[in-house]
């Protein structure tokens, strides 16, 4: 680290030759790879350090068995019948703060736009602390890996001159967005900081480097100020690891988690100074000995959290609660900003089943399916939505009765159910009758084996689920106000499920929103430690599938499961998604990222469901399931890893045919 006029620079930048680059990987492409990047070596293994095997029963029965067993010393040797060798990771506590994991931002990407806005704020932030800024004449901004591969249409543009410009994602209000960015191109000026003023030539100072990959991560950006004379003032790399999360090389404790809360000033002690090592093992110390800025409960497996529960008689989300008191929260703190999170998960459901956009932005002009579903599913969850839709222009003119909502435009309107009038059958009321009429049946009537008439039928957990998570991604994909739950790219399966246990389960919301946020939460914290939520690092599997897992453990939980039960939820909800890759079509979180939201709700029900009814009889633990992630992710095809390289982003042509829905 370079000083600057006898005085220290920052830890968090450093002065320094713009040539020189010695944390950079660059790689030459040859013709027979030119749809590929070079894959990172040893990608997301810093995160892990196995350490010697030792048992982890796979269930309650071998766990008592074990437990019974005066000979055992908790060892197993190679090859016993019945158990499974487990790598532990002898790395420190997976613990972070709940709202670091679920913070509020904006749309279309937690990695791609949430963490550069963060990052280019965070850069203005350490030059006003160096006194540079008012020295600055030209800034010079390169993106590398998969950041440059899709981060236009992810919006990272616009996310990291905003954030130059002073702006944070969690406050930004979203219709600023377009508008500031068009006037920065037009007027090809940056207002630094939201006070000093320098040239910007877009073409010139934003270089897209997706042919080059440095080696921390494949989301990396690099800026740099110069001043009068052309002389660096300053630089530094930034890492959007996903979640939102940033890191730099010369911070990379395991989040560097000020940087999610981007005001160091503000920020508790007890997230700055967390010593998440990435290399060393942690040695086991008496607790007597801890460090006393180590949580309550530490956990670094779903091993040492269900050893936690029963240790203490908690539930995981007590567990969760207890150690966010560690992070300088009160109670009432907790409380609200668990509610406040729900909240704007609540009111992305309601602007996305409302919107009376009918395409999403982007060159697919993909057509919007919530509000489309939800008028179909013929009941409104929330206030002013079940008045008809004459008085509500957002979803369309209708000519329904009050109370009810017409079917989308084309559609012939339902058939209310029958209802029971007197003893007897009736159609109801507030029934739109329709004669009826022959439908039109496709196949020969004069086969062997007949067509089948047409009909329709409904699921309600399926169908509710669908909708709500449709509309938070499509919420994010037109860059609204968003929870990254653990990303934005899968920031539709959480809400949904969750909403649905709100409506249709809970005699208790508040109690039901609290349990299942800090369980869900749980869960994150171990795949953030144990592999990744990037999808930059381990295609859609990190994403989706995460959220899948996390929203398994938290319906579980909110069912009344014990924690073994909780955590063999979140085992079968991310299980049955390994290996999913990340191809979206023309860089946008838009297909099939918004329908495999949907899908992946479902799945965490079902997932929840399974687990309930297996009665702690499993074969494969939430741990062995995560290293299978990071080992999954660590083999994958870089193209495979939000590159829109392969896949569906290669075979689907430009512009997409609007679905129907």
């Amino acid at each position: 680290m370079l000083t600057r006029f006898g005085r220290r620079a920052s830890p968090n930048i450093r002065a320094r030759l713009a040539a020189s680059s010695p944390s950079t990987s660059k790689r030459t492409w040859t013709h027979d790879e030119r749809r590929t990047f070079k894959t990172l070596q040893g990608n997301a293994s810093h995160r892990i350090t196995h350490s010697k095997s030792r048992a982890y029963c796979t269930n309650t029965v071998a766990r008592a068995a074990q437990q019974n067993d005066p000979d055992r010393d908790g060892g197993t040797e190679p090859g016993e019948t019945g158990e499974r060798e487990l790598q532990v990771h002898q790395t420190e506590h997976a613990v972070i703060s709940t709202f670091d994991l679920f913070s509020i931002g904006v749309g279309p990407s937690s990695s791609h736009t949430v963490g550069p806005m963060r990052a280019g704020k965070i850069f203005i932030n350490d030059l006003i602390e160096l006194g540079l800024l008012d020295k600055v004449k030209t800034v010079k901004i390169t993106l590398y890996g998969s950041l440059a591969a899709t981060g236009k249409g992810h919006h990272t543009p616009q996310a990291i001159l905003l954030g130059l410009e002073g702006s944070d994602p969690e406050t930004i209000e979203t219709g600023t967005i377009p508008p500031r960015y068009a006037n920065i191109i037009a007027q090809k000026t940056l207002l630094l900081g939201g006070t000093h003023r320098v040239a910007y030539e877009p073409e010139r100072d934003m270089v897209w480097r997706w042919d080059e990959v440095l080696k921390t991560h494949p989301n990396g950006m690099r800026f740099s100020v110069f001043g009068e004379e052309g002389e660096l003032l300053a630089t530094n790399e930034y890492f959007s690891v996903g979640g939102g999360f940033v890191v730099n090389e010369k911070t990379k404790v395991d989040e560097n988690l000020f940087y999610k809360g981007v005001d160091k000033s503000a920020v508790h002690d007890a997230r700055l100074h967390q010593t998440h090592s990435l290399s060393e093992p942690n040695e086991e110390v008496p607790q007597q000995e801890r460090d006393p800025s180590s949580p309550p409960y530490p956990f670094h497996s779903g091993e040492s959290l269900l050893t936690l529960t029963h240790k203490h008689n908690m539930t995981i989300a007590q567990i969760v609660y207890d150690n966010e008191m560690h992070f300088g929260y009160t109670h009432e703190e907790v409380h609200d900003k668990l509610l406040r999170i729900w909240s704007v998960m609540d009111d992305c459901i309601r602007t996305g089943v409302s919107s009376s956009e009918t395409t999403l932005p982007g060159r697919l002009q993909l057509r919007r399916r919530a509000p489309i579903l939800y008028r179909r599913l013929m009941r409104g969850f929330y206030p002013g939505l079940v008045q008809p839709l004459s008085q509500h222009p957002q979803l369309g003119a209708g000519r329904g009765p009050a109370g009810q909502l017409n079917a989308p435009e084309g559609e012939e309107p339902p058939v209310a159910p029958p209802q029971v009038e007197g003893g007897k059958l009736g159609r109801g009321k507030g029934a739109v009758g329709r004669a009826a009429r022959p439908a039109r049946v496709v196949g020969a009537l004069d086969h062997a084996v007949l067509p089948m008439p047409p009909r329709k039928t409904t699921i309600p957990a399926v169908d509710f689920l669908s909708c709500y998570a449709i509309a938070v991604n499509e919420v994010n994909a037109s860059g609204g106000r968003i929870v990254t739950s653990p990303t934005n790219g899968a920031a539709g399966v959480i809400p949904a499920v969750l909403k649905y246990i709100v409506e249709f389960v809970s005699d208790d919301p508040e109690k039901s929103v609290v349990t299942f946020l800090l369980t869900a939460a749980a869960v994150g914290m171990l795949f953030k430690r144990g592999s990744t939520i990037s999808a930059a690092e381990g295609g859609c599997q990190a994403e989706v599938g995460v959220a899948c897992s996390m929203a398994s453990a938290g319906f579980a939980a909110c069912m009344g499961a014990d924690p073994e039960t909780v955590l063999q939820a979140a085992e079968i909800g991310i299980e049955h998604n390994l290996g999913l890759t990340c191809d979206p079509i023309d860089g946008l979180v838009q297909v099939p990222c918004i329908v495999r939201n949907s899908l992946g709700a479902v799945k965490a029900v079902t997932a929840a469901q399974l687990s309930m009814a297996s009665q702690n009889v499993y074969s494969v633990t939430l741990d062995e399931a995560i290293e299978a992630m990071r080992l999954t992710a660590a083999d994958m095809s870089v193209k495979y890893k939000e590159t829109s390289l392969s896949g569906l982003a290669r075979t689907v042509k430009i512009p997409l045919t609007v679905p129907a829905c």
